[in-house]
């Protein structure tokens, strides 16, 4: 048999909504403002823009690297090249001559 004792608790019913938005409005701010989040995803994407950038020019000094090396190789040296690289290097030149630098 039932019989009705007890009180009403009117703040029964608002628990669940409670947690639910306090729930909710955890993971939303850290899906916004965390470490992997909106946010976070946009400075990522800037460094990753100028890490390609710098990693372009790092290309492009290592080709130019690697002709220099192929032009002072042994089957194809030009004595030039060889001439000019040892005087920069050693900062020597014949005092007959005008040094101009870039």
């Amino acid at each position: 048999m039932w019989t009705k004792q007890h009180k009403k608790r009117y703040l029964g019913r608002f628990v669940t909504p409670l947690l639910a938005t306090a729930f909710c409005s955890y993971f939303g701010y850290h899906a916004i403002h965390g470490d992997l989040g909106l946010n976070a995803t946009s400075e990522f994407e800037v460094r990753r823009i100028e890490r390609v950038a710098q990693l372009d020019d790092l290309v492009k000094a290592r080709k130019e690297l690697e002709r220099q090396v192929a032009l002072m190789s042994d089957g194809s040296l030009e004595k030039d090249m060889l001439d000019e690289k040892a005087r920069y290097s050693l900062n020597v030149s014949r005092s007959d001559e005008i040094v101009i630098f870039k």
